[in-house]
């Protein structure tokens, strides 16, 4: 699990899925990823 700080300052907690979690992918600082965030709860992710 990752905190993400996002541009607008929130602070979510998020998680890997599919390949990279299977593959043992490192995912590093400067990397780019993209989320989800629920429409109901933006605290929450989906």
């Amino acid at each position: 699990m990752f905190w993400l700080h996002l541009d607008n300052e929130n602070l979510i907690l998020a998680y890997l899925l599919g390949r990279i979690r299977h593959g043992f992918i490192q995912i590093l600082p400067v990397d780019k990823v993209k989320i989800e965030i629920s429409t109901y709860d933006s605290t929450c992710d989906v």
